[in-house]
């Protein structure tokens, strides 16, 4: 009697064939068995066309997927060194990232702030290192979306630690925002597939954390 044998208890899925080497070498191994196959094939039973072209498409499919991979791979990392080449020209540039650090420099303070919506009231106090409030800025009205501001530190003395708060309202009820801080990127750096950005005080962040470059 004779033995059928199946191509596909030897080779993997599209799921799993790039953990289990390269698409060339799964290709290789189908064909053999599917010759093993229709060798030892029963007589009275024989595989039809459609089942043979099943099995083609099966791994073809495997091969192409393998082929794909292997594009999106490469074209990842193209992508990242153009974005390593274009961060590298930001050193040394200034930049907006969330954040309630006041960026003081030659006795001018500035911060900003991203509203979620219209306010008829915006305030923004300004905090020592302590978290006591030294100044309240009284901003007016404003639009949902980004804002800045600056604020006179000539006779603050030392600003180092000085944060701000911002405080919206529409009537009674509180605008939602998000502080914005000045920054400055002092290095550029890849991990994995993702640029990251060194800056002067917030640290290590995501290229794509940059909310603007000043």
């Amino acid at each position: 009697m004779s033995t059928t044998v199946d191509p596909y208890s030897s080779i993997n899925t599209p799921s799993t064939s790039a953990n289990s080497g390269t698409a060339a070498a799964s290709a290789d191994r189908f064909l053999k068995l599917l010759v093993a196959q229709m060798q030892n094939q029963d007589p009275l039973n024989p595989m039809d066309n459609a089942q043979v072209t099943s099995q083609m498409a099966q791994i073809n499919t495997v091969t192409g997927i393998e082929k794909l991979n292997e594009t999106v791979t490469g074209l990842n990392t193209q992508f990242l060194q153009m974005q390593a080449m274009q961060g590298a020209s930001l050193v040394g540039r200034d930049v907006t990232v969330e954040g309630n650090r006041l960026d003081v420099r030659e006795g001018i303070g500035v911060g900003g702030m991203d509203l979620s919506g219209t306010a008829d009231s915006v305030k923004v106090d300004i905090l020592d290192a302590s978290g006591r409030t030294v100044d309240t800025l009284d901003l007016g009205a404003a639009k949902a979306g980004t804002h800045s501001f600056t604020w006179d530190a000539s006779k603050a003395g030392d600003t180092s630690g000085y944060t701000f708060r911002v405080t919206a309202k529409l009537g009674t009820a509180t605008v939602t925002n998000t502080a914005l801080m000045r920054d400055t990127v002092a290095a550029v750096s890849t991990s994995g597939n993702k640029l990251q950005l060194e800056l002067a005080s917030s640290g290590t962040v995501d290229y794509t954390a940059i909310k603007a470059y000043n």
